[in-house]
Formats: C-alpha cells, structure tokens, sequence
C-alpha cells in the first residue's frame, strides 16, 4: 500500500503496536447474546444512510514487516495464533464481514510453498518453518467466524534490502540471478520476463489450489513506483522480449496486462467461486493527460507503475476494483468527492465490483491534512459512497490502526453505517448458480423472557453462513450472520412483540437459499 498523491511525495503507514479492545459493537457474528438493532438507517451530518444487507465490509491485515500481523518476528505458533484471533474477533465487533491477509509479502510464503521460502515475518528467519501452517489456520479461523478470508499476494516484490545473499540459498532469485533487478534499495522480479511471470502465477496458485480462500487479492504494486533519478534496469528484457513494441512504457503496461488476465483465468478454474481483484492506486491517470481521467493533480498509476487499472475494469479481468482513496474530501490534488464518482462511473455498466480503500492510518495523524483530525472524515467518506450505487463495499487499512479506534473514528464509523451485519456481495457472473439448500429452524423461550433460535443445516448440507432476519411491523432486516454449522443458535434478548423471524442458508459464494420462517414457541 502506499499514498503519493504526487511524484515523490510518498507517505508510507507509520509501524505502530497497540493494545487491541474490543469496540463492544454490533457484529452480528457470534452465535449468543447479541442485541437485535433498531435502527434502519443512521445520520452523518444530518444526512441520511440507507442500510444495506449486502455490501463488503473488510480490512486489510499486512503482514511485510510486521505491521499487522505477526506483532513482531519469534512469536511462538500459539502466541501467533492468538494475536490472529484477536484480530478476527475485532473485525467480528465493528460489523466487517472480509478480511484480506497478506500471505506473499516479498516472494515469501505464510504456507508451507512448492516454490518459496517461509517468510522471514513469522520466525525472523527467512525459509524457517514457523511450526505451522499460518494460512490454513487463518482461513479456518476467518470462516469459524463467519469472515471471509481473501489472500492478498504482492507478485514482483522480492526484498525490501536490496543484497541477494541476504535471501535463503535456495530462494529461487538466488537460482535464477537473471530474474531480478535492483531498484530504490530494493529487490524484484523483473516483470518483463516471461518466465518470471509464469513463476510468479505458479507461485501464488500453489496456494489458490490447495486452501480454501474466498479470494484472490493484489495491492498496488505491480512495476515498483518512481524513484527519482532513477530509471528502472530492464533494458535487457525490453531488447529480448519487446518485439512490435517502439514504447518501453506500452510494453510495460502489456506485461502487467498480462498477468492480470492470467491469473484471472487460472484463479477462475481451480477456484471459480474465489473473487479475482485488485486494490490499485487511487488515480488512473488525471484529466490532463487523458479525457477520460479524473479532475485530480496526482501520481498516475497507468504512467508511473504501468498499470492500466481502467482497462482491466473495462476488459472485465477483476471481478472487484479496489482503489486506494486515501484522501480527504476537499483535498485539490486529489479529491475524494471526485475520485468516488469516478470509479463508480468507471465501473458503470459491467460486472466488476467497486470496493473502496479508507485510510484509516492517517485518521489523528498530526502530520496529515486538519481534515483526518476530524472523527467524522470516514464516515462522511462511507455517506458519499452510499449516493452511489456502484459502490457496494469498503475496505480499511489497516488492522491495527483499526484497532487503535484513532480519535473515535471507527466507533463513530461504525455507530453512523454498521449497527447492523450485512452479508458480502454476490459476484454477477455467480449469481446464476444454483442457491443453497435452506435450513432448518426453531425458537424456544429462555429462562430470562428471550428468544433462543435454533438453526440445523439440512442433510449432510452444511452452509458457509446462516442469515437471520428480523420482521416486525415497521422494520425488516438482518440481524445476524452465522458461521456455518450442523446445528448452531442465536438468542434475542428481548424480541418485539409480534416480531418474526426467517433465516436462510448461505453458500461460500454467498448465494442465500429460499428463505423459511422459525418455528416460534407457543406463548
């Protein structure tokens, strides 16, 4: 991830540890004792926001030296586990629904690879076996409770120093030197070779065909971004393997295009229910450059890292585009109020999902615009995109900062737009396939006047989530997401008079089935 609204200017997160606490909010999540909400819509600056049941709502949790997770390098396998849970179990309290877990950092591996050294970020040693596997623990973790498990993989990125004898012997930059490049104090993959970008793919499928995530997830770096008075050393790849192109830059841009479509078409047949998207730069390219640009002043992603993001959006190869606005509303060189209609424009009339990036680091930065002072500014972000329909989901970097609730933020995020859970999004092209099988269901009184509701999976039919619903005489909704089980409950505290209820069985693509009534106990 990074933030440079102009060449040169890059403010990187800032690394900081905290305390994790729960926010004590809805998240309808876990399976007793929630609150049923009330309220239908909320208030930002007067301003009414619609609930929705369906929208992604997910945070990032990076792992590249350690700025989520792990805390720090050594930590014993439980030690490491339990800080995951934590994480999990605070995205559960705030109403979030997906998480996207970095399990490539730098050409490394967060599961036990065919072709890459364990990360140096579990044990601190790079190609040491941590005792565990971290990404099946973390995708059976996610789904336990109810959360989506997007693995998030960085293709070109080797090392962040720049001294190929400081990799393991048998990292595979070390066996094939003619690979990599060294560029801004730092290691890649050269991207303009064609057998680095089939390494690369074969990489990341490994884990795509061996656990069961809920997604395929690249950030923003694809060629590194500029470095000044620098330019990046693949002249030798360009003479090799740039015939029919006379423009570096259009040769560039064919290389990041190709791996794009690949991996959308190699994801999609081991995994046709993992969503295949990118997290690209904010700004496409400014209007100056390019008609179809937006009315900003910053960096461009299509020129300054080669990535043609608006293409793949109009080429349908990602089923989601998840643009990093990590700027206030207001801010001239990059708008938020601009770039929001923007994307939605850009995305208007295909399949692909627009999911937009917050930066929630920058939230009580002393050093940021007076605008992130303000606990109110994401909220405002999260009313803005509610006016627009193409939007359906929201995504916060990252973990920690999320955690660390800076200046009120999230707790005021979350009170104005996720008093209520809400299931993610079904992805167009899998809407189509066939729904669940729907559950079983019954209601019983508890000792204290509530309402303990039941839920069996039907035959050997075990979903991924259940969906409750509540229908009272002025308010229908969903109160609560279940992870999928034989036999599962939730308890209403207090039911309203009158009030029924439906639940319906979700599937890993989160296609519900028909909906039944619970069984309510006579009075």
């Amino acid at each position: 991830m990074t933030d440079t609204a102009n060449h040169g200017s890059a403010a990187r997160r800032p690394t900081r540890r905290v305390l994790l606490r729960a926010a004590g909010l809805m998240a309808g999540l876990a399976a007793t004792g929630l609150p049923v909400p009330t309220a239908a819509a909320a208030t930002v600056d007067g301003t009414a926001t619609a609930y929705r049941d369906r929208e992604l709502r997910g945070e990032w949790i990076a792992t590249v030296a350690n700025i989520d997770w792990p805390s720090r390098t050594g930590l014993s396998p439980a030690a490491q586990q339990a800080e995951f849970i934590a994480l999990l179990d605070h995205a559960g309290s705030i109403g979030l629904n997906a998480i996207f877990a970095q399990v490539r950092p730098t050409a490394d591996a967060f599961w036990p690879s065919r072709h890459e050294p364990w990360s140096q970020y579990l044990t601190g040693t790079q190609g040491q076996d941590p005792g565990y596997d971290p990404l099946d623990f973390m995708v059976e973790a996610a789904h336990e409770r109810g959360l989506a498990l997007h693995a998030w993989f960085n293709p070109y990125r080797v090392s962040q120093q720049s001294d190929v004898t400081r990799l393991v012997p048998s990292h595979p930059a070390r066996l094939h030197p003619e690979w990599i490049v060294s560029y801004g104090g730092q290691l890649y993959y050269n991207p303009g070779i064609p057998a680095v970008r089939a390494f690369v793919e074969d990489a990341i499928m490994d884990a795509v065909e061996r656990y069961e995530i809920d997604g395929v997830h690249f950030d923003d770096y694809f060629y590194p971004y500029p470095v000044s008075g620098q330019d990046f050393p693949d002249d030798d790849a360009f003479a090799a393997y740039g015939a029919g192109f006379t423009d570096r830059a259009a040769w560039r841009r064919h290389n990041v295009d190709l791996l794009v479509q690949e991996m959308r078409d190699r994801v999609r047949e081991v995994r046709p229910e993992a969503a295949f998207g990118i997290s690209p730069f904010g700004i496409w390219r400014n209007a100056s450059s390019d008609p179809r640009g937006s009315a900003t002043n910053g960096t461009q992603s299509y020129d300054a890292i080669n990535a043609d993001t608006l293409g793949w959006v109009q080429k349908g190869w990602v089923d989601y585009i998840a643009p990093q606005l990590y700027w206030n509303i207001g801010l001239p060189v990059a708008d938020y109020a601009v770039l929001a209609p923007w994307w939605a424009q850009a995305v208007r009339g295909t399949d692909v999902q627009l999911w937009i990036g917050q930066a929630v680091y920058k939230v009580g930065n002393p050093a940021q615009p007076a605008a992130w002072q303000d606990p109110a500014e994401l909220s405002r972000h999260l009313t803005m995109d509610k006016g627009l329909p193409e939007i359906n989901g929201e995504i916060l970097f990252s973990a920690t900062d999320v955690t660390a609730d800076p200046i009120g933020a999230i707790t005021q995020l979350t009170a104005d737009h996720w008093q209520r859970p809400a299931l993610p999004p079904v992805l167009p092209r899998l809407a189509r396939g066939p729904a669940p099988l729907p559950p079983l269901a019954s209601a019983a009184r508890t000792a204290d006047g509530g309402l303990r509701i039941e839920v069996r999976s039907r035959g050997n039919h075990v979903p991924a989530l259940y969906a409750l619903r509540q229908h009272t005489a002025g308010d229908d909704g969903l109160v609560a997401v279940l992870p999928g089980a034989r036999h599962t409950q939730w308890t209403v505290p207090t039911a309203p008079e009158g009030a029924t209820y439906t639940i319906t069985s979700v599937d890993r693509a989160n296609r519900e089935s028909s909906p039944i009534t619970v069984r309510m106990p006579r009075r």
